[in-house]
């Protein structure tokens, strides 16, 4: 897999025209399973492939039990300065019900770990609306993790897919998901206590300490250019967005093949104009009513602004569109609402 993941950067190294890299990130699996040689290779060859900028942000995605004191050490020697580590709970029973390899203790002791080994940028996961959760304990979860200080945190509502060991007991009604208002409650005491400790809502499931947002993950919201590598990695350039074959064994034979085998799509205007609006009205940058304009010659429904608006939903300041509190429980709706069908 790294020797293909190598090749691919060759095969794709003229994807970007050149343009400087300013974030790496490693994820979408768990590539701390991978030795700290293994990917200092792959650093070393995005540096001969890509023309990377000097202040980089290096991102590795790890669980808990990954990162060894030796480990961490080695990922900051070889240019790691970004964490994320994907705790989702520091309740045992709850990673018991998740099925997780790795104990609350010893989520607490990677972070101690990690910044011993000189890491000053950690984001760690956490997942809410967990079936039976009470508001008390939730709200456990967000002190612990306020009490370890760490620069970044993602809260995400528990999402059951069907064909999953935790759909599967959803269907045979084993398992009762949260109700809606629980959740929604969760939601609010969440950004009651990160906002009371210093954190900033900077993106609807994001908040971070004051100059530790995200930068690649702020990238896509900002519809940046990016290239993706590996199995599933998607990429997008700007007018078309690309995603290689899901399985293993045949990106792995593609790739000895010479000949990268993804799937691709051209953004219609329709599309450029709906991810804008879905994207910048989850940040805390807004969604920009010139910036609609001058790029894509749209104007947004004034009634359903006003609308919204009314309702406390929405609010508009120097012709920048904001969700409000209560509007961001409500985000993905009111975005599909505002979506055009332009061609």
């Amino acid at each position: 897999m790294v020797s293909a993941l190598l090749r691919e950067m060759e095969m794709q190294r003229e994807y970007l025209s050149g343009e400087t890299i300013e974030t790496i990130y490693f994820g979408g699996g768990t590539p701390s399973l991978l030795s700290s040689a293994q990917l200092e290779s792959l650093l070393v060859g995005v540096s001969k492939n890509f023309t990377l900028a000097q202040s980089l942000e290096i991102t590795l995605e790890a669980n808990p039990d990954d990162l060894s004191p030796l480990l961490l050490k080695d990922l900051r020697a070889i240019g790691f300065n970004r964490l994320s580590i994907g705790i989702q709970s520091f309740d045992e029973s709850v990673l018991i019900f998740f099925n997780r390899a790795h104990h609350a203790a010893q989520s607490i002791t990677c972070i101690e770990n990690a910044r011993q080994a000189g890491f000053d940028n950690i984001s760690i996961d956490l997942i809410y609306s967990i079936p039976q959760q009470s508001l008390a304990e939730w709200k456990e979860n967000i002190v612990k993790a306020i009490s370890l200080r760490p620069e970044h945190i993602s809260a995400y509502a528990l999402t059951i897919e069907d064909k999953t060991v935790l759909g599967h007991r959803q269907k045979k009604g084993l398992l009762k998901p949260l109700a809606e208002n629980e959740s929604a409650f969760q939601v609010e005491l969440l950004i009651v206590e990160l906002e009371g400790a210093g954190y900033i809502q900077y993106e609807i499931s994001n908040f971070c300490r004051p100059g530790f947002y995200s930068k690649h993950n702020t990238s896509y919201w900002q519809q940046k250019k990016y290239v993706g590598l590996g199995p599933s990695a998607h990429s997008y350039d700007g007018i078309t967005r690309q995603w290689n074959v899901a399985n293993n064994h045949a990106y792995l034979n593609s790739i000895k093949k010479g000949a990268l085998s993804f799937e691709k799509e051209v953004l219609t205007r329709s599309n450029k104009i709906n991810e804008y609006i879905f994207t910048t009205l989850r940040t805390k940058w807004g969604c920009s009513v010139p910036y609609l304009t001058e790029v894509f010659d749209f104007t947004l429904d004034q009634r359903k602004l006003d609308k919204y608006t009314k309702e406390g939903l929405l609010r508009t300041e120097n012709r920048t569109i904001f969700l409000t509190a209560k509007g961001k429980l409500l985000a993905d709706h009111i975005a599909m609402d505002l979506f055009v069908d332009a061609g």
